[in-house]
This record gives C-alpha cells, sequence and structure tokens, in this order.
C-alpha cells in the first residue's frame, strides 16, 4: 500500500466531515486564480494547492521534474513524467501536510501555497486529444435493447465478445460548471413521414467514468491487459450527455454523431489510480470466456458509489440515480486491450468513457432514457412537475467516491445546466 494512502494519515489542513478529499486522495487538477495564469494543483479539504509555487518554493527540488511541468495548463506533461514521478509528488504531498509533518504544518505555508477552493476556477484538467466511449454495462445495454428491439435479444451478438466502443468528438469534452446548450438537428417523430429539424426534444444524460491515458504508445503496438494500468494515469466523472431523437435517427448505419458530439461534461480533478487501491474488487462473471487478450488476472473492478441529482428552476434538487462504478462488465483494462489490439496508438491525455453504468434496480439506471422507461414511466419533482428527459433551465449533477477504513475519496462534481437552444 502507498504511504499515501494509510487511513490513519490525518491532515493539519482542515478537512470537512464526508469531504470528496482527504489526505488520502491527492487529486490532480488545474486552476486560475483571479488573473493568474492557469497551472496545477491539487486538493485536501476545502484548499486548493498550488504545485507550481511548491515546487518554485523547492519541495520537489529532489525528484528533479522540469519547472515549466507545473506551469502548463493541462495535466499532459505532468502525466508524461512517467508513474515513478507522478507517484512521488503525491507522495511528497502527503507528507507537508500530514499533521505529523516534521516542519511544514503552519499557517504560513497556506498562505504561500493554498487557495480557498470557492475562490478560485477550476478549468478543463487535460487537453484531450482523442476521445472513445464504450457500451460496457452489460445492464443498460440490455435496457437499451429491450426498449429499442426484442427483449429476448436484447444483446446484440457481438456484445459479450468485445467491449463495445465509437469514437467521439473530443472538442465538445467541457469541465463541471460549463453551462450546455441544448442540441439542434434532424429528428424523425412516431407519427412522421419525413424527418422534421429544430431542437432536441428528448435530452439526456449518461452516467459514466473515464479513464485518462498517462503515457503513449506507437503506431503498431498493442497494450495487453496485465500492462493496461500503467498507461491510465487515473480517472474523473464523465457525464455524455445525449440527444435521444436526434440519435434515433441518424445512427444506421454509422453509429452516434449529431446526437452526442454536442457536449460531454466531466469533473475537474483526475483521481490517480494509486488513491483508488482500496476499492478494487472482483468484476462479473464474464460468459462465454472471452479470447485470450481480454482474459485478465486480479481485481479490475472498483466500489464506487456513483449519484446523479437534477436541480430544477426553482432550486429544488432530487437525487435520480444511485448507481456504482463495480457494475461494470468490461473493465478498463479489458477496454484498452481492445482499443490497441489492432495497433491504434494512445496518446498522453486521451479519454475513455466506460459508458452509461446502470444496476439492476430501476434507481441505479444511468440515464433517462433508463429511468422514464423511453418517457413511458415519467418521474415525480419535488415542485409538483414530472420528467421524462431534460428540460431547459435544469441542472444536472454527478458525484462519485468510494469509502472503506473511514476514508471516503471523491471525485467532486460533474455538474452543468441546461441552457435554450440557439436561434
Amino acid at each position: 500500500m502507498s504511504k499515501a494512502n494509510n487511513p490513519k494519515l490525518q491532515s493539519w489542513l482542515d478537512v470537512p466531515a464526508n469531504s470528496d478529499f482527504p489526505i488520502q486522495n491527492i487529486p490532480f487538477g488545474v486552476f486560475k486564480y483571479k488573473n493568474t495564469a492557469p497551472r496545477l494543483c491539487s486538493r485536501i479539504g476545502d484548499q486548493i494547492i498550488d504545485l507550481n509555487k511548491a515546487n518554485e518554493l523547492g519541495y520537489f527540488s529532489d525528484l528533479e521534474i522540469p519547472r515549466k511541468v507545473f506551469r502548463q495548463p493541462y495535466l499532459n506533461d505532468f502525466m508524461a513524467l512517467g508513474k515513478a514521478k507522478t507517484s512521488a509528488v503525491r507522495e511528497r504531498i502527503s507528507e507537508l501536510f500530514n499533521k505529523r509533518g516534521r516542519k511544514w504544518n503552519s499557517r504560513e505555508m497556506v498562505d504561500h501555497l493554498c487557495f480557498a477552493a470557492d475562490e478560485v476556477k477550476m478549468l478543463l484538467p487535460v487537453k484531450v486529444g482523442d476521445y472513445t466511449d464504450f457500451y460496457s454495462s452489460i445492464e443498460h445495454a440490455k435496457n437499451v435493447g429491450s426498449m429499442f428491439r426484442d427483449p429476448k435479444n436484447a444483446l446484440l451478438p457481438n456484445w459479450r465478445h468485445l467491449p463495445v466502443g465509437y469514437h467521439g468528438r473530443a472538442s465538445s469534452i467541457v469541465v463541471s460548471g460549463t453551462p450546455i446548450r441544448r442540441p439542434k438537428g434532424q429528428m424523425m417523430p412516431a407519427d412522421a413521414t419525413k424527418p422534421v429539424y429544430g431542437p432536441c426534444r428528448l435530452l439526456d444524460f449518461e452516467l459514466e467514468m473515464a479513464f485518462v491515458i498517462g503515457q503513449p504508445t506507437e503506431l503498431g503496438q498493442s497494450v495487453s491487459t496485465d500492462k493496461a494500468e500503467d498507461y491510465i494515469f487515473g480517472l474523473c466523472l464523465f457525464n455524455d450527455w445525449s440527444a435521444r431523437d436526434l440519435q434515433k435517427w441518424e445512427y444506421v448505419p454509422l453509429g452516434p454523431f449529431l446526437g452526442k458530439n454536442f457536449a460531454s461534461t466531466i469533473s475537474p480533478w483526475i483521481i490517480t489510480l494509486e488513491a483508488l487501491e482500496p476499492f478494487r474488487v472482483a468484476g462479473p462473471r464474464q460468459t462465454p470466456k472471452v479470447l485470450p487478450y481480454l482474459q485478465y488476472a486480479g481485481e479490475k473492478n472498483y466500489d464506487l458509489d456513483l449519484e446523479v441529482s437534477i436541480e430544477l428552476p426553482t432550486g429544488e434538487n432530487q437525487i435520480i440515480s444511485q448507481s456504482n462504478f463495480k457494475y461494470m462488465y468490461w473493465n478498463m483494462c479489458q477496454q484498452l486491450a481492445h482499443h490497441t489490439v489492432n495497433g491504434c496508438n494512445i496518446q498522453v491525455g486521451d479519454m475513455c468513457a466506460s459508458g452509461t453504468i446502470s444496476g439492476k434496480k430501476r434507481s441505479a439506471y444511468g440515464s433517462m432514457l433508463e429511468l422514464s422507461w423511453r418517457g413511458t414511466r415519467p418521474l415525480p419533482m419535488p415542485d409538483g412537475s414530472e420528467r421524462k428527459f431534460i428540460l431547459d433551465g435544469d441542472t444536472i449533477t454527478l458525484r462519485g467516491w468510494g469509502e472503506r477504513d473511514g476514508v471516503r475519496i471523491g471525485f467532486g462534481e460533474a455538474s452543468g445546466t441546461v441552457l435554450p437552444a440557439l436561434e
């Protein structure tokens, strides 16, 4: 176990009860304070830790990391240092803010290195080169297959043999807090004989997690399941906004396009695999037996609670989904192995999303499409209204965390408010 993961550690910084960011987390992100340039940061409790300033003051001097790495507007150069270096930075932050630290636990240090979380602006943490979205929750795949095809044959023939995925649009991945414009496009209403054009009527969220690539490969090289974690730096929350009516009309024969590429929202913090180590669990049994390149050893799923809430324009809030990352049929290592088995090269900053994460119970479904069962079972709201899909003015917020031995490691929030379509 990493020293930084020790559940007995306490920080001399104040950490509120049920905080996502105890000293055992030490996530990485990018922030901006007033008119200063963006730079790398971490977080403990409600304090943002300026890693560039820490480096300038010499706290990382023995780690031999170029100064410019901490002054970048993205984490890409930092991740590219490799896990030996990035893990050493995480361990050093743990030492600096450990309650039993030798000489660093002073309020003067806070004045030099820390900012209150509500005083800074968190930025998109990664410059995403390429983005791939998978379809790896068997419960979600069965639900969608049952709605749109035959419930007795909900899964297509290939689904249990490979992690289905598609390449999405990286430029429209935005950080939490970015407003989302309702998309426009073509739709084929159920009672129509020709398509119509206009704002999407069936706007949806998708509860997902995403992993970020921290090391590149060359064209022609494949990554095995047992080496995959060497290439995965960490995870974040991911809301893959979806226009269901646009998607339904366009997706044959090449799959999603305008129904997906208008926006995806991620949380501002990348949580390292090291921090998530305590939450490893076994994945579901895969039948039939997968091909050798997709076979793996050890526990590759993670017990992470996931939650989706909707805030109405009136300000009232309601939790509409409670799921868990452990439900994934295809794990991240299998996803990356399949992604690269044909020699597709990966680059630092590439992002791979899990696909909608649904459990067996309705309360664990990860999209409005499932929660309202294609609009036939509207969700009652606390203001007396109901929702089949997402309306203008609604705010969707994703949260995620793992909890073990009294330590909660969380991801913060991935939140976005829907604005009306532009004229």
